[in-house]
Parts: structure tokens; sequence; C-alpha cells
């Protein structure tokens, strides 16, 4: 099997949020820009993506989606073979993306007004369906210890009003590329159990683990809290696509998945074809391409960190998962404005850090998961950005 990460791809003018919304959304008008923020890849996907995508175009009829057994055996068959986790069928439901699962989950365990625990910084939509369904945003900021994101728990218990009904869990951790050691989940189960909170660990980047480093299931380390844990899944993330708008809320507890199913079934979510049928591709025939993705990836991810210390006052955290790279510019002295202004002087469209909440206002998020030569096109310019400073 031939994957090219290096291959050009020309992604504007193809209804890219990414590319074709860069000026609306970021304020970059640039004649080459490079766009460094919302969290998708740009390379091609497996190509068993591909040739279900091909074949179904050939077929030519695109009706309902049905007789799912195919996809719940591919994905078990995923989780198995990747991460040592046994899955049952009927513990899948089938969302929309995984933030319309989330707003199903608030609603069916929570009513307006309850408490939603986070941790800060942490990706911006998070704080934005708790604020959209009208439940409140208990933010936890989280500590820097060695240059790595840590939970302080006993901060959080003094924070806790006592209506705090679910706590969204980014794991690995966004943005910051944080996984989440096997003990530090066992004490947040043991802080969840204490307090009668229900955990949703968004797991999307759970494949996008760096060499070196492993990921922590939280149903396997914490199995005794099944009866209060749902697990978000999808292959989006994973495997450049996004755009399927398709994941799974993984339930193994019979009584909570009936706590749910009166809103899940008010939603009438009705699978897409095209999100099912690439993402059974996905689990089935994208383990070579992922293996190579994470080896290319590290590499970006050195040349990010040599980039960013070699700017004074600036430091990066180092990635353990995820293609997000973290950098903290407070050392320059300069606020998030002129950051970047300067950034998007010479095309580069980073996330601005203070959407993803306290901790943030003086970061920046960065996506490396583009061609190399791309990433170093990236880094020179931001070097040239704050040469003054060298």
């Amino acid at each position: 099997m031939t994957i090219d990460f290096d291959a050009i791809i020309d992604r504007r003018n193809t209804h890219s949020t990414k590319w074709d919304d860069l000026e609306a959304r970021c304020g970059v008008s640039h004649p080459d820009p490079i766009p460094l923020w919302v969290a998708d890849m740009d390379f091609r996907a497996p190509q068993s993506v591909i040739d279900t995508v091909r074949d179904a175009a050939e077929h030519g009829v695109f009706g309902y989606y049905g007789a799912g057994e195919s996809f719940q055996e591919a994905q078990a068959g995923w989780m198995k073979r990747r991460h040592g986790w046994d899955i049952e069928a009927d513990w899948g439901l089938v969302s929309h993306g995984l933030l319309n699962g989330i707003g199903i989950l608030l609603q069916a365990l929570s009513d307006p007004g309850d408490g939603v625990i986070v941790f800060s910084p942490v990706y911006y939509q998070f704080m934005e369906m708790i604020r959209k369904n009208n439940r409140r945003l208990v933010a936890s900021e989280l500590v820097i210890e060695d240059n790595r994101y840590h939970m302080d728990l006993d901060a959080l218990q003094k924070q806790l009003k006592g209506d705090e009904k679910i706590m969204l869990l980014c794991s690995p951790h966004n943005p910051g590329g944080r996984i989440w050691t096997a003990d530090e989940l066992r004490d947040l189960a043991g802080f969840c159990e204490r307090n009668d909170i229900i955990i949703c660990s968004d797991e999307i980047h759970h494949d996008l683990i760096l060499p070196g480093h492993k990921h922590h299931l939280m149903a396997k380390a914490a199995p005794q809290i099944a009866g209060r844990l749902i697990t978000l899944v999808a292959t989006s993330k994973t495997f450049n696509i996004a755009g399927i708008e398709t994941g799974s809320m993984l339930i193994s507890d019979r009584a909570l998945r009936s706590r749910i199913m009166p809103v899940y079934k008010a939603a009438s979510i009705s699978p897409n074809r095209f999100g099912m049928t690439m993402a059974e591709a996905a689990y089935r025939g994208g383990d070579e391409w992922l293996d190579a993705l994470m080896v290319y990836l590290d590499r970006n991810r050195r040349r990010l960190n040599d980039a960013i210390a070699a700017i004074p006052g600036m430091s990066v955290m180092d990635l353990e998962a995820t293609y997000l790279g973290w950098v903290d510019f407070s050392g320059t002295g300069m606020t998030a404005d002129e950051v970047l202004a300067r950034c998007h002087d010479k095309g580069l469209a980073p996330s601005v850090g203070g959407t993803f909440g306290a901790g943030g206002e003086h970061c920046l998020r960065l996506n490396i998961a583009c061609r190399h030569a791309m990433l170093d096109d990236a880094m020179d310019r931001l070097t040239d950005a704050f040469s003054d400073l060298q």
C-alpha cells in the first residue's frame, strides 16, 4: 500500500471550512495562507474509505441506511484490536457527530440550570454546548507542572454547589495533547462517585497517539463506574473524515442507557449512509494508514518544538496525542491581538487560545497535520514574524 502524506492536495473551492472559510472565520487575507486552526488534516483518507465511497457512487442508489450489524462488528473489532476493549453491539448509540451526542446527553441526564464540569482550557465547543442547553458551566482550571496539564480535584471540590450532574472529560486533552494516566482517571472516577456525577468521556482523539505514548480508556481504567460512564468515540478525527458527522455513544450500563433513550428517540437519529459506511471502512482497513500517520505527525511535532524553542518568550507543550500544538506566548509580553496580528501578516491562521476558556488567554493552538513542506513553511514564517525578539 502506498501512503503519501506529502502529496499536494488543493482543498480550496471544495466547501472546506478549513480553507474556504479562512478569511471569514479567522480574518486572514493573504495570497498564500496557511490555515493552522480547525482540527482536520490535509491528507487523503485511507484507501479503504476512498474505495467504499467510489463503490457507493458507482452503485448510484442512496437510500436509507440499515442492517448496521457490519458496522458494529467493525467497531468492536477496532476497539479490541487497538485498545484491548471488548464492547457489545447494544452499547452503541449512533449520533450525528459527537457534539450532537453531547447535546442529547446534557438533555437526558441534567436539567436546565444544573452544573456541568469541564477542565479548562478545553475544546471550546464543550462550553458552547453547555450554554446552548441552558446548563451552568463549571470550569476547573488545569494547572501546569513540568510543562503538562494536571487536574486539581481539591480545587474543583471547593467549587461545587451540589447541583453538578455531568462532567465532560476530554481524553486525550484538547488543547495540550495530554494523555491522562490510568491513576489520574481512577482518581477522577472516585471523585465523580463521591459527588454523584456522570462522566461523559470524549475520546475522539484516542487513536491519535504519538510514538512512545499509550492512551488509557476511562472504561478500562475504572470499570467500577460503568453505571455513570458514557464513552464518546468516532472515526472522524482519526481518519480525516470529519465531514461524515458520525459518532458513537458507548454505554455499557443498561440502566444508564434507559435514561438516555427517551431523548435519543425524540431526536429521531437516522444514521447517514455515507457516514456509516465510511466509518466502517476506516475501522476495517485503516490500521496501516494510521500507524504511518503517527510516525509522520511525530516529525511535525519535532519541527514545531524546535521552531518555538528558538523564539524567546514562547514555549509549547510537547504533544503526547492529537496533532494540535499548544503554544504559550506569555513570555513575549505581547497581547493576544499583537501576536495574532503578526501571525496574520504572514498568512498564518492559528486558533485563538482565549476561546478555549480560562488558562488559554496567552496561547495559540496550531494544527500541524499537514505536509512536512507546508509546516516547514509555516514555522519559517512564524520565526520571521517574531525575528525582532531573537
